[in-house]
């Protein structure tokens, strides 16, 4: 896993072995900042990043200079991983042990941006509770982006306030915004 652009370009980082996760590839994340850039001013934003595990797409925010992010994950490892990291290069992550579903019915805070990596062998159902879980909160800024992660055989365009998505490979990203 490598840290594609912003203060940090190039720096690779190796995540131990025994981490449950599925990093988002460079091909993917690539593509998706490209996106994003065109969107946000990263280095003015606030990130919520669920199912953060090796906080691949944390660092890439904090490395483009994004005010404050908060990762959540329910693996202690994973989270352990996060802050070992951030704290080595000075990041303004904030990680946060929890599932996903419980932190987003409790937690109080307003993100620009909410980015959700989910197992991509959720069902239709539990991919939806994940977005109705952001977008029937306050968790998402009112010109904010939710951008959910899945597999290409996955179909979240049924779902309210979709807006597009994007494929990457066999990965797919989907764009929500609540107007």
């Amino acid at each position: 896993m490598r840290i594609i652009s912003g203060s940090h370009k190039g720096r690779r980082l190796i995540a131990p072995k025994n981490l449950p996760v599925r990093p988002t590839t460079d091909y993917a994340k690539e593509s998706l900042f490209n996106i994003l850039t065109n969107t946000y001013n990263l280095d003015q934003i606030t990130v919520l990043d669920l199912f953060s595990g090796t906080g691949n797409i944390s660092f890439e925010f904090a490395s483009r200079g994004a005010k404050a992010i908060v990762a959540v994950d329910k693996h202690h490892a994973c989270c352990k991983y996060i802050n070992k990291i951030a704290q080595e290069l000075d990041f303004p992550i904030q990680t946060i042990k929890s599932e996903v579903n419980q932190f987003t019915k409790r937690h109080v805070g307003t993100y620009d941006l909410v980015f959700a990596d989910p197992p991509y062998n959720f069902t239709d159902q539990q991919f939806e509770e994940i977005v109705l879980g952001v977008l029937s909160s306050q968790l998402l800024a009112p010109e904010g982006t939710l951008v959910v992660e899945h597999s290409k055989h996955t179909d979240l365009s049924q779902l309210e306030h979709f807006e597009t998505s994007r494929r990457y490979g066999g990965s797919c990203f989907s764009f929500f915004e609540k107007k």
